[in-house]
């Protein structure tokens, strides 16, 4: 059974190939806003490019500052995102449930992950590795080429908004210092 580059562990079970859970992705489809764009039957090709895995509550799926090369989608269950401040000590950024992805940073450039995700219940999930991505663009290019687009559009969003948040922040100072 394909396992992709995800690190399996004996608390992480593979379930195999994410096509016997496209109606679950398919229910949860219309909360995704990264596939509001996709087809049904767009949706069941990119599941067979994806593997499924369970993992019980408490455990890390994603560590941060490890490389990594793929991107997860939450089918059930709910993550905790957590960022390390400057002390070294973990920091709740938000949370995780059904229809969220992470780790779409890391399937594209290969750089270390930005933070960790924790499982705060039972969580399942499909999992889509970047040579399952790079397979998808070569014998699919619609599907892969909609699916990086929409990859563009979520991660152009959230630099708006840190760089929004940056903005606030610098100008929040400067009224401090007095300037």
């Amino acid at each position: 059974m394909k396992t992709g580059h995800f690190p399996t562990s004996s608390s992480i079970q593979p379930c195999g190939a994410a096509t016997p859970f496209v109606n679950r992705i398919n229910e949860i489809i219309e909360r995704i806003q990264l596939f509001e764009d996709f087809e049904p039957a767009e949706i069941t090709t990119l599941a067979s490019y994806m593997t499924c895995y369970n993992a019980p509550m408490g455990i890390e799926v994603i560590r941060e500052g490890e490389v990594g090369d793929f991107m997860l989608l939450v089918l059930d269950g709910t993550l905790e995102v957590v960022k390390k401040d400057s002390q070294g000590l973990p920091s709740r950024i938000g949370t995780a449930g059904p229809g969220k992805t992470l780790g779409e940073m890391s399937v594209i450039d290969g750089e270390p992950r930005f933070g960790s995700c924790v499982t705060l219940t039972d969580v399942q999930f499909a999992v889509l590795d970047r040579e399952e991505l790079t397979r998808l663009i070569a014998e699919e290019p619609k599907i892969g080429i909609k699916l990086l687009m929409e990859f563009l559009m979520s991660l152009n969003q959230r630099l708006r908004q840190v760089s929004g948040q940056l903005m606030q922040c610098m100008e929040q100072r400067e009224r401090r210092i007095g300037r």
